[in-house]
């Protein structure tokens, strides 16, 4: 018995021990109910753990491995909680990299667009919240939406009247006014985009100096696009 109570206060001291440098790591961040709190929980861990003292047998070392690998577990979780941010910062920027066309959230108003193999930059917006592939043209003076892409966020093609002229490398094309409720990438949410629809079939759709211009600024640094928003 005296062994076992020995054990049992071991225990607890360690706990206490522990709460108190969380307690004392976290000071400035507590109110009083939190206080009330810790306390709460180490009276329960003490109520629960005292049938250590009337247990017939203890194995000294089993108990002590157990209690070794619970301890990683916590520490593993208080890790993996701390950390959360970093790595899934990490893990969307190798998302960038392997996949240039989503953007990459530096700041809470900038983000990084890295350049395709075929020299341009593409980047995934959300478009009245439909994933949608736009090449970013700045000689483009609209954003241009492909009928696929239109018809995706729920435009309805045939009530839309295309007789806007346009220019374009493979001559004169039509496109038809819309309004994109909203458009949205990383930290840069636009509402109330005015886009055209072209008529004919496009390989992918533009992000034109309409969008760009509503911006704070856009660069090219290197291989990457820099995009920053008005806050």
């Amino acid at each position: 018995m005296r062994r076992r109570l020995t054990l049992w206060l071991a225990l607890l001291g360690l706990s206490a021990a522990g709460l108190g440098l969380l307690l004392w790591l976290a000071q400035g961040e507590l109110h009083g109910t939190d206080w009330a709190d810790a306390a709460y929980l180490f009276g329960l861990l003490a109520l629960v753990s005292s049938g250590v003292v009337y247990a017939r047998r203890i194995e000294l070392g089993r108990t002590l491995r157990n209690m070794a690998i619970w301890a990683l577990i916590a520490l593993g979780a208080v890790t993996a909680y701390v950390v959360r941010d970093d790595v899934a910062g990490l893990a969307l920027r190798v998302r960038g990299a392997l996949f240039p066309a989503y953007a990459v959230a530096r700041s809470p108003r900038s983000l990084t667009i890295d350049q395709s193999a075929d020299g341009h930059f593409y980047v995934v917006v959300q478009a009245d919240g439909q994933n949608i592939r736009f090449m970013i043209d700045t000689g483009a003076s609209d954003v241009v939406l492909s009928p696929q892409d239109a018809s995706r966020i729920g435009l309805d093609l045939q009530s839309l009247r295309f007789d806007e002229p346009s220019a374009t490398a493979n001559g004169v094309g039509y496109g038809a006014p819309a309004v994109v409720r909203s458009l949205a990438v990383g930290p840069i949410r636009l509402s109330d985009v005015p886009v055209s629809i072209d008529r004919a079939p496009m390989a992918t759709s533009l992000l034109g100096m309409s969008f760009l211009r509503r911006l704070e600024s856009f660069e090219v640094r290197g291989s990457q696009l820099i995009l920053r928003s008005r806050g």
